[in-house]
C-alpha cells in the first residue's frame, strides 16, 4: 500500500499545438527518463514516436511512459490534441485519476481544450492547468484564468504568477512559498533557484498571495479561522487545503512556464505529486458480476481480486499489445487470465512497462500499474480482465460513431485480399474506424471521424502493412418507389429447346408509408397454380423490386398484389411466371409516378452559442430541416435532418464555421424524397 500511494496515474491534455508533447518531453528529461530533450519541430519527440507525427508535428496516438519524481512514480499520458483523434484522449481519461491541462497563453481556451476539458468532467478527473508559451508575443496569464472562468466554467487558482512575458519572461513566482524562481539557461533549465521576489513584483505577489489564501479558506473551516484571525499560514498547510479542494472537483491549481525555453515543468511535476491523486485518493471502482448481475466494488490493493480494464490495442509487427489499468488485485507472467467481456480464459504470456514504442518486461504488475500485455488475443477495447474465481465487468469505454466515410480499393487484385485483412487489424485498434463492403454498390467504404483521421489511416495502410489503395467518395444509395396506385400486366410467351413456354401475369402496386418496407401477396387459385409456380412468381416479383424502373435502384415502401395468372395447364413453366411476374411489376411502376428515394441523416451538432446562427443557416444550404434547438450548460444541442448527399465535406464545413468548436455526430434516419434531382442524375 505504502506504493500505490506514491503513484500518480496522469495525462497530458489540449487543443492541438497547445505544447502537450513539449511539455512531456521536459518531464522525462527532467525526471532522467530521457537523457536529451526531444523537439517536435525537429520531428525528434520521444512521445511521438510514429513517422507521421514526427512529419506533421502532431500526436495522433497516446503514448504510455513512467517516470519518477520526489520519489513518487509518475505514469504519464501523453493524448493527442487534434479533433479526429478525440478516442484517444477518451480512452486514456478512461483509466487516470489525475490530468493536467496545458493551454497555451496567446490563444487561451481554444476548442478542443474545451472539448478535453469537458470529457475530463464526465470522469470527475481532478485537474491541474498549466499556462505554456508565455514568451510567445500576446501572451496573456490573466487572460487565460478569465476564458477558463467564461468558456470551462471552472474555478480556477493561480498559485503562481509570471515575472514578466513575452520576450521579457524570466520566470515565476510561488505564491504558495512566496519566492520567486530562475531557471539556469545554460543547463537547458535542469538547474533552478528559489530567490527573493523583485521589489517591483513584491505588492502584485503579495495581492496574490492573500487572493489565493482567501480562495482555498472558503473550502477549509481550519485555514479561514486561522485568515480571520489574520495568522501566518504555513506553505504545508496552503498544500493540504489546496490538494483537498482539487481531489473534491472544487479548485483547479494553475501554474505558469514556457516549456520551449525549459522555464517552469519542476513545480508542474512538485504540483502533480502535492495536489493530483493517487489512486486510493479516487473511489473503489463499480462493476458487475456477470453472473448474478450484483453490483461490486474493488478497492486499489494488490490483496483484492484482480480486475483491469482494457482501454488500448497496439498492432507492434503483428503482435498486439493491449494496454490495461490495473484497478485491483495483481497480475503475474503465466497467469489464467479471464475476459469478462468476450467469456474467455486466456494465458498472459508477457508484462511490459511501455516508455513509449520502447517495452520494458515485467514479471508482475499490480493495482495502480498501467501496462501493456500480449497474449490477449480475444481482447478489444473496453474489456475486462479479472480473477476467474471473482469475474466482475467494468464499465466499458463510451465509443464516438465515425461521421464522415470513404470509398477504397486495392489498386491490383493482390492487394485486395491484403487490405481485408489490414482494415481489420486497423479496426481492432481504432474503434472509431469502421469498415464494410456495399452490397449495393460492391465498395469499400471506410469510416471515420474526420478527414485527417482518414487521411492517417489510408498513410497507414501504405506505409505499414504495404497495401496500395485508391480513394474516392462514396456512392450514394438511393432507393425508389411509387406515389399512386397502379395495375400492370407482363406476358411472356417463348419456345424454348422445343417447347412452349407460357405465362400472362396481372399485379397491383401500391404506395406504402416511408419506412414500412415491402409486401408482396399473390392472390391465385391454388388448384390451377402450383407451389412452385407461385414461389417462381414471388421470386419474379423480387427480382423487379431489386432494380427499379428509374435508375435501377432497389424499389422500396411499396404493397405488390399478384391479381391474375394464366398459364399453359397442359404445359406450366416456371421460368414464364418468373419472367412475366418481373414485367408486370416493372409495367405497373411505370403508371405509379416512380419517384427517387435519398438516405437522410439525423445529426446532432453541439455548438457554442454564438455560431448557433452560422450552423442553422449551413444546415438551410444542405436541405435540411432542424428538429429541435435546447441548451446544455455552455453549448447548444441542434437536432436535424439531412440528405446524406448534402453532407460531404460537413466535418470540414462546421469546424470553418465555428472555429473548430463545434462537433456533431451522425447516423442514418429513413429515406425520404430527393431534393436534388440534378445531383442524383435525374436531370
Amino acid at each position: 500500500m505504502k506504493r500505490i500511494r506514491k503513484i500518480r496515474n496522469i495525462g497530458i491534455i489540449a487543443h492541438i499545438d497547445a505544447g502537450k508533447t513539449t511539455v512531456s518531453e521536459r518531464i522525462l528529461y527532467y525526471t532522467g527518463k530521457s537523457h536529451r530533450i526531444g523537439e517536435v519541430h525537429d520531428g525528434t519527440a520521444v512521445m511521438d514516436w510514429m513517422d507521421q507525427e514526427q512529419e506533421r508535428g502532431i500526436t495522433i496516438t497516446s503514448a504510455v511512459t513512467t517516470c519518477f519524481w520526489r520519489g513518487h512514480e509518475i505514469h504519464l499520458v501523453d493524448t493527442p490534441g487534434h479533433v479526429d483523434f478525440t478516442i484517444e484522449v477518451e480512452r486514456s481519461l478512461r483509466v487516470l485519476d489525475g490530468v493536467v491541462a496545458v493551454f497555451c497563453a496567446v490563444g487561451g481556451v481554444e476548442p478542443q481544450s474545451e472539448t478535453v476539458w469537458h470529457q475530463a468532467d464526465k470522469y470527475r478527473i481532478p485537474k491541474i492547468a498549466f499556462v505554456n508559451k508565455m514568451d510567445r508575443i500576446g501572451a496573456d496569464f490573466q487572460q487565460v484564468i478569465r476564458q477558463m472562468e467564461e468558456k470551462l466554467r471552472a474555478n480556477p487558482l493561480p498559485i503562481q504568477i509570471p515575472v514578466g512575458a513575452e520576450s521579457d519572461f524570466r520566470g515565476v513566482i510561488d505564491l504558495i512559498k512566496m519566492r520567486q524562481i530562475i531557471w539556469l539557461e545554460e543547463t537547458l533549465g535542469a538547474r533552478y533557484e528559489y530567490v527573493d521576489i523583485e521589489p517591483d513584483l513584491l505588492d502584485e505577489a503579495t495581492e496574490a498571495r492573500e487572493a489565493l489564501v482567501a480562495s482555498v479558506a472558503e473550502y477549509d473551516d481550519a485555514l479561514m479561522e486561522k485568515y480571520l484571525e489574520e495568522q501566518v499560514i504555513e506553505p504545508d498547510e496552503l498544500i493540504r487545503a489546496i490538494r483537498k479542494a482539487t481531489l473534491e472537483l472544487k479548485l483547479v491549481p494553475v501554474l505558469c512556464g514556457a516549456a520551449l525555453r525549459n522555464k517552469g515543468i519542476q513545480p508542474l511535476l512538485d504540483a502533480v505529486v502535492d495536489f493530483l491523486p493517487s489512486p486510493l485518493d479516487v473511489p473503489p471502482v463499480v462493476g458487475t458480476n456477470p453472473e448474478s448481475g450484483a453490483k461490486e466494488e474493488r478497492h486499489p490493493s494488490p490483496r483484492e481480486p484482480l480486475s483491469a480494464l482494457a482501454f488500448k490495442i497496439f498492432m507492434d509487427e503483428g503482435r498486439k499489445l493491449t494496454y490495461v489499468r490495473i484497478y485491483s488485485g495483481s497480475m503475474n507472467v503465466g497467469n489464467q487470465i479471464y475476459n469478462a467481456s468476450k467469456k474467455t480464459r486466456e494465458k498472459l504470456s508477457r508484462i511490459f512497462s511501455m516508455h513509449a514504442n520502447k517495452r520494458e518486461r515485467k514479471e508482475r504488475a499490480e493495482a495502480g500499474d498501467i501496462v501493456a500485455l500480449m497474449g490477449m488475443k480475444s481482447a478489444t477495447t473496453g474489456d475486462t480482465f479479472c480473477d476467474p474465481q471473482y469475474p466482475i465487468l467494468l464499465e466499458p469505454i463510451e465509443m464516438y460513431e465515425p461521421v464522415i466515410s470513404m470509398a477504397v480499393e486495392a489498386k491490383t487484385r493482390g492487394d485486395q485480399d491484403k487490405l481485408m485483412e489490414s482494415l481489420v487489424k486497423i479496426s481492432e485498434e481504432d474503434p472509431t474506424f469502421r469498415f464494410h463492403e456495399d452490397p449495393d454498390t460492391g465498395q469499400i467504404i471506410i469510416r471515420g471521424m474526420g478527414e485527417l483521421h482518414l487521411e492517417v489511416l489510408l498513410t497507414r495502410l501504405e506505409r505499414d502493412y504495404h497495401v496500395s489503395v485508391r480513394a474516392g467518395k462514396p456512392q450514394v444509395v438511393y432507393r425508389e418507389t411509387v406515389q399512386i396506385e397502379a395495375s400492370g400486366e407482363g406476358i411472356f410467351d417463348r419456345e424454348i429447346s422445343g417447347m412452349r413456354h407460357y405465362a400472362k401475369v396481372a399485379v397491383r402496386v401500391l404506395p406504402r408509408s416511408r419506412g414500412a418496407g415491402n409486401i408482396v401477396s399473390i392472390d391465385v387459385d391454388e388448384e390451377r397454380v402450383s407451389l412452385d409456380l407461385v414461389e417462381a412468381l414471388r421470386q419474379g416479383i423480387e427480382d423487379a423490386l431489386n432494380s427499379g424502373v428509374l435508375l435501377g435502384y432497389p424499389v422500396t415502401d411499396v404493397e405488390v398484389m399478384v391479381t391474375n395468372v394464366e398459364i399453359d395447364e397442359q404445359n406450366p413453366s416456371d421460368i414464364a411466371c418468373r419472367v412475366a411476374a418481373s414485367m408486370a411489376l416493372k409495367d405497373a411502376c411505370e403508371k405509379a409516378q416512380p419517384e427517387l428515394l435519398e438516405p437522410y441523416m439525423t445529426v446532432e451538432i453541439l455548438t457554442p452559442e454564438e455560431f448557433l446562427g452560422e450552423v442553422i443557416g449551413d444546415l438551410n444550404l444542405r436541405k435540411g430541416r432542424v428538429e429541435s434547438i435546447t441548451a446544455k450548460k455552455a453549448v447548444q444541442v441542434v437536432n436535424a435532418l439531412v440528405p446524406l448527399s448534402k453532407m460531404f465535406g460537413y466535418s470540414t464545413d462546421l469546424r470553418s464555421a465555428t472555429q473548430g468548436r463545434a462537433t456533431f455526430s451522425m447516423q442514418f434516419s429513413h429515406y425520404d424524397s430527393v431534393v436534388d434531382p440534378q445531383a442524383a442524375g435525374l436531370t
